[in-house]
């Protein structure tokens, strides 16, 4: 393929590129890889924040659609209302061979550039750790030599241009080689992931014959921290809470009515309180399913390595709560999480009574602990410490008749999903990456985070699994995301070996 010009020579890319190393001797995938590193420098430059402007959402998905073309691939993009999603194939298996689809999302959070280390969240930064810091570096000292523990800091470094442009890297190794892949790849690219994939299940259902395929291999998550191939087969699910108590009609002189009226930021305060034990564990009957978790399942979790020390240092805390074992059995189970807490306010200070106090909480929930489910045991909850649950502003006869008066509003986020460890697609990708990394693979039956993947699972009911490609460290969602260079070769290599492994239904 002929080398492109690029609008980005303030980079120094293309003499950059031509002169990083070999990852690994034998690996099919390293000239292809350094060959989309550098269209993968460009694409973090791209401001791809949906909930801010859908121009660079849609100049984010041609530029993706012209970029997979230039690969390969035949390409189309998807109308979403302005948020266009885009669907990419590459049949090149035989009309016999199992397709598989591929879904990541080219959409990333909201940044707030005065909390970066570096000039533009929007501008890669080359970093390298020397006494324990991450220094910058210019991009021109890739000339000279490389690292793969180095880092490129920007926005969706990780999460999730990363692994969209390392699957480029995969299927350009394939052409490379005139080899031709063991499945037919379909891909699907989210557009508004980070606001909730809220029209998924729409645009899913308008294409649902042209997305339709045998599996479904999501490409997104961080990797064990061990930065060992890892396979994840399942996640938990999320809904949103608002509870809302409810004290006088207005804010209230607390001189004039302190010791008469009750405060709802003490009610609410107690209410909240009681939820959870000392150790952390939700004191709500029922709360963590009807049954522990299989011996099995336990002993799976239990064979995930993992360094507790180094975690609870990295997060700055003594010790864990006491829910599960260990880390993994911890975020197996349902959680409830209060994210947010209000009452009059904290900055302009005033001697008052507040008229309403309000929590936010997200519930994390499981197969079996369903959010329907999880929210009838805290509504039961709730009324059974008096309170009558309303789920509008209350009116004067209400409030005359109860002591206690609580609002319930609930957001529905995506339910959970739990794929079996034998399941055909599970079975495929563990053998592709055992064959080359010695059989070491990390198998996790579900991580705590939450995808979309209820629009697939319940449009298509196949399987579903996650491959994550990233570094754990890479600080998704947060200031200084950060990307190390290693997995994208690594990451490529693993793609490489998924599309080239016979896959069996």
């Amino acid at each position: 393929m002929a080398w492109r010009k690029t609008h980005l020579s303030s980079l120094l890319i293309l003499p950059l590129l031509c002169c990083l190393p070999v990852y690994g001797s034998d690996s099919p995938t390293d000239s292809a890889a350094k060959r989309v590193f550098e269209d993968y420098l460009e694409y973090i430059t791209l401001p791809n924040v949906a909930t801010q402007s859908a121009s660079d959402i849609e100049k984010v998905a041609k530029w993706t659609a012209d970029k997979y073309s230039e690969y390969g691939f035949k390409t189309q993009l998807l109308d979403n209302n302005g948020l266009p999603m885009l669907y990419a194939d590459y049949m090149q298996a035989g009309e016999h061979a199992p397709t598989v689809l591929f879904y990541a999302h080219m959409d990333g959070q909201p940044v707030n550039a005065e909390m970066w280390d570096q000039e533009s969240p929007w501008q890669p930064t080359l970093k390298v750790k020397e006494n324990g810091q991450w220094t910058a570096k210019p991009l021109s000292l890739l000339e000279k030599e490389y690292h793969p523990n180095w880092r490129i800091f920007a926005r969706s470094a990780s999460d999730d241009k990363a692994p969209i442009m390392m699957l480029l890297a995969a299927v350009h190794a394939l052409a490379s080689n005139q080899i031709a892949p063991s499945v037919n790849i379909k891909v699907l690219l989210d557009s508004n992931e980070e606001g909730g994939s809220p029209t998924l299940a729409r645009v899913i259902e308008n294409n649902k014959a042209q997305l339709s395929s045998d599996a479904i291999v999501m490409l997104d998550g961080p990797m064990h921290p061990s930065n060992t191939p890892t396979l994840v087969f399942g996640h938990r699910g999320a809904t949103l809470v608002k509870l809302t108590v409810f004290g006088p009609v207005s804010d209230s002189h607390s001189g004039h009515f302190g010791n008469y009226i009750q405060n709802p930021a003490f009610m609410l305060s107690s209410l909240l309180a009681g939820m959870k034990n000392d150790k952390g564990q939700v004191t709500i009957e029922h709360y963590y399913g009807d049954a522990p978790l299989p011996e099995n399942t336990k002993q799976v979790l239990q064979d995930i390595p993992i360094d507790e020390t180094a975690l609870l240092d990295r997060l700055g805390v003594a010790k864990p709560e006491s829910v599960g074992s260990n880390y993994y059995e911890s975020i197996s189970l349902p959680s409830l999480n209060i994210n947010g807490l209000s009452a009059a306010s904290t900055t302009a200070v005033r001697t008052i009574i507040p008229a309403e106090a309000s929590a936010t909480i997200d519930i994390r929930t499981t197969k079996e602990a369903h959010s329907l489910r999880q929210l009838n045991l805290l509504k039961n909850y709730i009324k059974a410490k008096g309170y009558h649950i309303i789920d509008e502003a209350p009116t004067k006869q209400l409030r005359a008749a109860h002591e206690k008066l609580l609002r319930f509003e609930t957001t529905q986020g995506t339910a959970a999903l739990q794929t079996p460890l034998d399941a055909p697609v599970g079975l495929w990708a563990k053998k592709a990456l055992e064959s080359n990394y010695d059989g070491k693979v990390i198998l996790i039956p579900m991580m705590g985070g939450t995808v979309p993947t209820a629009p697939l699972v319940d449009s298509f009911n196949k399987p579903v699994i996650l491959v994550p490609l990233v570094n754990a460290d890479n600080n998704q969602h947060a200031p200084n995301e950060n990307f190390r260079i290693g997995n994208f070769f690594s990451g490529s290599e693993v793609l490489y070996q998924l599309l080239t492994t016979p896959f069996a239904e």
